[in-house]
């Protein structure tokens, strides 16, 4: 329960606790002010388990509250990173896969071509329905693509 209660909370409940005691105590000694020691401890004992209850109610409001708060930031959290999971379902074949790698990798058409034991025209093409798929314009897109978050600039990692 401590993670989800501040320690602002926490001293605010203990203080409501308190101040609810004071008050039916004190309610209690302007209707009879004679009672004495044990007439007063024995109301104690007797607003005790109300005050409690009351500081218990509120308690769980708040903490009610800041799960629900929490909850719909990760719900929004969940929704940012399902939209962002549509951005990568390109549903490339094995072999676009295969050629976006080495794309990101840097080697060219031709260096390609001959790792994949094929001619320049089919990596050319497959390229082509990789860049089209992934919706960019061309390599440097594509890298782009994969880049931008991991240069996005320090300030806005932090926000």
């Amino acid at each position: 329960m401590n993670e989800l209660m501040d320690r602002r909370t926490r001293i605010w409940a203990i203080v409501a606790v308190l101040a609810g005691i004071a008050l039916l105590l004190a309610v209690e000694v302007w209707d009879d002010p004679d009672k004495g020691f044990f007439g007063l401890l024995r109301e104690l004992i007797a607003v005790v388990p109300v005050v409690l209850t009351s500081a218990g109610v509120v308690v769980l409001f708040l903490v009610s509250r800041r799960q629900r708060e929490e909850t719909v930031a990760l719900i929004r959290d969940l929704e940012i990173a399902r939209a962002q999971g549509q951005r990568w379902r390109w549903n490339l074949t094995e072999a676009e896969r295969a050629v976006a790698l080495l794309l990101l990798k840097g080697l060219s058409l031709k260096e390609i071509a001959a790792l994949r034991a094929t001619t320049e025209r089919t990596i050319r093409a497959q390229a082509h329905a990789l860049y089209a798929k992934a919706g960019v314009t061309g390599r440097a897109s594509l890298s782009a693509f994969f880049l931008e978050d991991l240069l996005a600039p320090i300030g806005e990692e932090e926000r």
